[in-house]
């Protein structure tokens, strides 16, 4: 017994499409075992079967049914799951189901079963509001009985989805009442979980019958001071929609006690990734930087703290680029943001000298050479900067300390190993050398290098060249010039060898499409010598001989057991962003970024791909309609033990 549920439960981990297929209906053979055990592993299989192989779902959905109702009690548990399981993604084509789980809802005892059940009502009843009217005594009276906190939770918001789709007629204070009842109870436990549950569950109620939830003032406003911050935004929620003449003063007054005693966490995110760049051994230096740049760049709200961050950050390099090479080179990445957002948005550094020399005093022979080009195109931002301040103020003697101290340090950049660092380091040395003299003239230059620097770096889509629109009139795929036509004297010369002068040794016609290693014409075969004469010319393919050869080939391979054949797929894409209300001193920039003129967003793409997962997709069948005689499952054939026939009596001579 337990043999064949190893292997059901193997089969499950690594079914396949083909053998989902072949095996169905020896899976479904099973469901008829003697052994419970055998028939409750059958049936889980089954959902993998359905997965793998939608096709089965029709023919072996009336065999599966019959397991609702089967006498024992884990054979129909499994029932329930699967069935609950498959209603979940398309809920509409188990409708005719409902009077079955009806009633197991109203006999069973089992808390795990009837929880599944009463989540598949909740799915079943927006799209059969009379299903609703039916279920509110029995789950009423599971809320009063019940002492599972789980199950309780699943009544009250079956209850709730119930009353919104009936909410138009009938008086159902009293279940409404109850459910108020009931998640007050749940808030108040010291269960995290199930105080932020009964918080949510309250928010439903609060948006169709939020005179009920008012009630229960006290207890929301008492979870403000828990210390999940999770459950004090819910809390804030419910009181956004619990506000009165009567109670909104207390409300103000003690939001007010939160607005003082609270602590910020609009910087938290920055200041969590520092702190990773302090971690010894960490090995994800480039993600860190890539996040800290980025939000840097899409929140504005948060730049200055950034830049600030940032600028500790350079000042202490030292620190970052100590310890092994290895975990050197991971963390250093860290230095790459940090420089770049300390020249982009110099504006918001606050001491820009300081930023400056650290910058300048970097070892070129410890740096990454990429990070190094970085610092050399920022140095000559915060160069500008500082310039332009000493211009201004007509402070001749430090613009000459200035001058005097990026000749100096930046010679050491001019010999870095790096090409792209150096090249960058000569190019800013010569611009120094144009406006060292121009200060010796005692002409102000800061105006035309800030113009070097001119505008904001906004972020590039990953997308904008697939994004750039087609011109009218242009065609891809025609030729931008036309192919020379070879001629009878151009091809006479092509055969002749140009380094040996030799004719080129032809391959032979056989191999001329299918990619297999070429065997020449002029080569003899082994055994045979060499024969003397006209050489033969190369037989041309046709298109049609090619295209035969081709679906030759792909049959070959189709019927070849050991050629792998490739199974990459497209990775799914998670949820981009998550909307949130939030004040617009805090928008982040979620823009794609700079985009050619006429360009059209790809963001459809991305939604196109969200929802319902192909699997699901294929199993929305109808299964109300009946089989056809093709798909009808046959049952095991029957076996009878045939008796042995008596003895033939022995031949008397």
């Amino acid at each position: 017994m337990y043999d064949s549920g190893v292997a059901l439960g193997g089969l499950s981990c690594f079914v396949t499409p083909d053998l989902a297929r072949d095996l169905a209906s020896d899976i479904v053979n099973l469901l008829s075992s003697s052994r419970p055990y055998t028939r409750k592993r059958a049936v889980l299989l089954l959902y993998k079967i359905f997965l793998k192989y939608p096709e089965a779902l029709r023919p072996t959905f009336p065999r599966l049914k019959d397991k609702l109702e089967d006498p024992d009690p884990g054979v129909q548990s499994a029932a329930v799951n699967v069935i609950c399981e498959l209603a979940r993604k398309n809920p509409k084509n188990y409708l005719t189901l409902a009077p079955v789980f009806f009633k197991l809802m109203t006999t069973s005892s089992n808390n795990w079963m009837l929880i599944k059940i009463i989540k598949l009502f909740g799915a079943l009843v927006p799209l059969e509001p009379r299903l609703g009217k039916k279920l509110l005594e029995p789950l009423t009276n599971l809320i009063n009985s019940t002492s599972a906190m789980s199950l309780l939770y699943e009544c009250i918001n079956t209850v709730i989805a119930v009353l919104i789709s009936i909410s138009a007629g009938g008086d159902h204070a009293a279940s409404i009442q109850l459910c108020v009842q009931k998640l007050g109870v749940l808030i108040e436990d010291s269960d995290q979980n199930l105080k932020y549950l009964g918080l949510l569950a309250m928010g439903k109620i609060l948006q169709t019958h939020p005179k009920a939830v008012q009630a229960h003032k006290d207890i929301v406003l008492r979870c403000l001071d828990d210390k999940d911050e999770s459950i004090r935004l819910r809390s804030l929620d419910l009181l956004y929609g619990m506000v009165s003449k009567k109670n909104i003063m207390e409300i103000v007054k003690k939001l007010m006690e939160h607005v003082e005693s609270a602590e910020g966490s609009h910087y938290r995110y920055i200041s969590v990734l520092v702190e990773l760049t302090k971690v010894e051994g960490t090995k994800h230096g480039a993600k860190i930087a890539e996040q800290i740049q980025d939000v840097t760049v899409r929140v504005e709200s948060i730049r200055h703290f950034s830049v600030s961050q940032m600028a500790l950050l350079v000042e202490n390099a030292h620190i970052l680029l100590a310890g092994s090479a290895q975990q050197r080179n991971n963390i250093s990445e860290v230095l790459l943001a940090a420089a770049w957002i300390c020249g982009e948005y110099s504006q918001h550094v606050r001491n820009v000298p300081s930023v400056l020399e650290s910058m300048l005093r970097a070892r070129t022979s410890v740096m990454s050479g990429h990070i190094l080009s970085v610092y050399v195109q920022n140095i000559g931002k915060l160069y500008s900067t500082l310039l332009s301040k000493a211009e201004e103020e007509d402070d001749w003697d430090a613009i000459e300390s200035l001058d005097n101290l990026m000749l100096s340090k930046l010679a050491d950049f001019e010999l870095a190993e790096h090409l792209e660092a150096q090249e960058r380091a000569c190019t800013l040395m010569s611009i120094l050398r144009v406006v060292e003299a121009a200060h010796a003239r005692r002409e102000k230059i800061a105006i035309d290098i800030a113009k070097l620097y001119e505008g904001e770096l906004n972020p590039v889509a990953p997308k904008a060249q697939r994004k750039v629109p087609v011109p009218d009139g242009l065609d891809l795929d025609e030729w931008i010039n036309e192919p020379w036509q070879d001629t009878p004297e151009s091809s006479e010369e092509s055969d002749i060898d140009s380094t040996f002068g030799q004719p080129a040794p032809r391959i032979r016609s056989e191999f001329t499409s299918f990619g297999c290693v070429p065997t020449y014409d002029d080569e003899p075969k082994i055994g045979e010598k060499p024969k003397k004469g006209k050489k033969k010319e190369t037989v041309e393919l046709s298109p049609e001989e090619v295209e035969r050869r081709r679906k030759a080939r792909e049959a070959e391979r189709e019927s070849n057991p050991y050629y792998v054949k490739g199974t990459a797929t497209a990775p799914k894409r998670p949820t981009r962003f998550v909307t949130m209300d939030t004040a617009h001193a805090n928008d982040v920039n979620r823009a794609d970024g700079e985009m050619p003129e006429g360009a059209k967003s790809t963001d459809d793409e991305d939604s196109a791909a969200k929802g319902v997962s192909d699997e699901f997709r294929a199993l929305d069948i109808n299964l109300d309609e009946p089989l056809r005689p093709d798909e009808v499952v046959r049952g095991p054939p029957v076996y009878t033990r045939q008796r042995a026939s008596p003895p033939r009596p022995a031949l008397v001579p």
